[in-house]
């Protein structure tokens, strides 16, 4: 008679171990020297105000590092592409006049008075703001010499019941998924808000298309504007760093469970978005990023039970999987 096996850990145990070596992962990223050649590129790109980031948006939403024509060229070694529209942003164009107004006595900082009782006044060289419009473009608009980057461009390889894990994943998806290029030339996939659908670029690996559909689809899940009339009529509760944390950490986490390594690109991916802040992100974000792993995990091992056996010990160790949807 065989004895059942009641080692196995809990999904929280196997979530919370999973989420465990992406922090350690990311943490050893961070100490290394690629992380302070990437911190030095990226210190170069200006912080831009709310408005412009909304002005950013707006003309390019999925915009993710811009910089002026002649910045990208002299500073990072790329340049414009051809025929590329610019995004025009506000910059802050100080300059100074002269205007007249009260002279102050510098010990009481009161009026000076003439023999009168009347403020003296004087002219005094002062400093303007304004602002110009200017154009800048976004790195999926340039082309040359590479930016430092913290892992790889890109996933390969294959996943042996891809079909079916595919499919469970569209299933669980809280919108429609439509394998169709996004609008930026640089992005693997995106959720759109305001058509409330997930777009995944086909013709990607096994393992990057998986990757990308967790990402997207935890973004459904955890990110969603509220849309009327075709209008998006709420902001986001979290900045873009965190949820771009949030998104990767979730698809990072159920792919390792599901043996799919993806360390290569999530490592640098969420510490290219945690960047000054250390694991601040990360760890304020784990539980939100544990319970939407778990909710995912277990959505796909109910709909793939062939695959993914509650019992492993009641499963033949010859019998193989089934690729079917």
């Amino acid at each position: 008679m065989r004895a059942a096996i009641t080692d196995h850990p809990s999904q929280a145990e196997r979530v919370k171990a999973l989420t465990d070596r992406l922090e350690q992962g990311v943490k050893d990223l961070f100490e290394s020297g690629r992380y302070a050649a990437y911190l030095n590129a990226m210190s170069k790109f200006h912080s831009y105000s709310a408005n412009n980031l909304l002005l950013i948006l707006l003309q390019c939403p999925h915009a993710t590092q811009v910089a002026g024509y002649n910045t990208w060229k002299n500073d990072f070694g790329r340049n414009v592409r051809k025929n590329e529209s610019g995004i025009k942003i506000f910059a802050p164009c100080p300059y100074k006049t002269f205007v007249e107004q009260d002279k102050l006595d510098p010990n009481t900082n009161c009026p000076v008075l003439d023999a009168n009782g009347e403020p003296v006044s004087e002219w005094v060289l002062m400093k303007r703001q304004a602002y110009k419009i200017v154009t800048v473009f976004d790195v999926s608009q340039t082309e040359g010499r590479e930016l430092p980057r913290l892992g790889v461009e890109e996933l390969t390889g294959t996943v042996a019941y891809y079909q079916a894990l595919s499919g469970a994943i569209e299933d669980l998806s809280p919108v429609p998924i439509h394998y169709k290029a996004p609008v930026s030339p640089s992005a693997k996939g995106c959720y759109s808000h305001l058509a409330q659908c997930v777009y995944v670029r086909p013709g990607m690996s096994q393992v990057q298309t998986i990757k990308t559909l967790l990402h997207e689809v935890s973004h459904a899940k955890l990110h969603a504007l509220p849309v009327e009339n075709g209008v998006i009529t709420g902001l986001p509760e979290k900045d873009r760093r965190t949820r771009e944390v949030e998104a990767e950490s979730v698809a990072y986490v159920v792919c390792q469970h599901f043996g799919i390594d993806t360390s290569d690109y999530s490592f640098g991916y969420v510490a290219g978005w945690s960047r000054g802040r250390e694991l601040e992100e990360l760890r304020a974000s784990l539980e939100c990023i544990r319970v939407t792993a778990a909710e995912l995990i277990d959505g796909i091992e109910s709909r793939c039970p062939e695959l993914f056996p509650k019992q492993p010990h009641r499963e033949s160790k010859n019998r193989k999987p089934s690729l079917e949807r």
